[in-house]
């Protein structure tokens, strides 16, 4: 893994504010789409409606709330920063990205968090069930009233 490109992507979740308890915005998603699977392979969309969330990161931990939720959230431990390995074609080539991965575990469910500029994906493992569910974000637009951010000048979001 280039060095370079590591320090470039974990520069963007470093704190930079200590007024948010030293967590700093990461950016915000949008919830695209939502599947089941079970222990039997059956892979089953569920129909869910675009949900915003809000992550930030203090470095160490990342925390994903509904958007405008701040004071409840769900927090991840970062295991590897070093890149995301992902495919964007079937059978194309294996290319790594800017991201991070992290888990939780809480009252016997595991989930597994990754994190790309543009990407959110979110495993749920429960510890009774058969069912694994995965949840897939993209990075959410800027609101209309907002002007996007210029790409010459580099983004603040990751």
């Amino acid at each position: 893994m280039k060095l370079p490109l590591v320090a470039a992507f974990i520069a963007t979740v470093l704190p930079l504010a200590a007024d948010t308890g030293g967590f700093e915005s990461f950016g915000e998603y949008e919830i695209r789409s939502q599947m089941k699977i079970t222990g039997n392979g059956k892979v089953v969309q569920v129909p869910i409606k675009p949900l915003k969330l809000s992550v930030s990161s203090d470095g160490v931990s990342i925390r994903v709330s509904s958007a405008g939720k701040s004071d409840a959230w769900s927090t991840f431990t970062i295991y590897r920063s070093d890149g995301i390995g992902r495919q964007n074609t079937p059978g194309g080539p294996l290319e790594v990205v800017p991201g991070v991965q992290a888990t939780s575990d809480h009252r016997g469910v595991h989930k597994h968090l990754r994190l790309t500029r543009d990407t959110l994906t979110l495993t749920i493992f429960p510890g009774v069930s058969d069912q694994t569910v995965v949840t897939h974000a993209v990075l959410a637009s800027p609101p209309a009233d907002e002007p996007a951010a210029d790409p010459r000048k580099g983004s603040p979001a990751p």
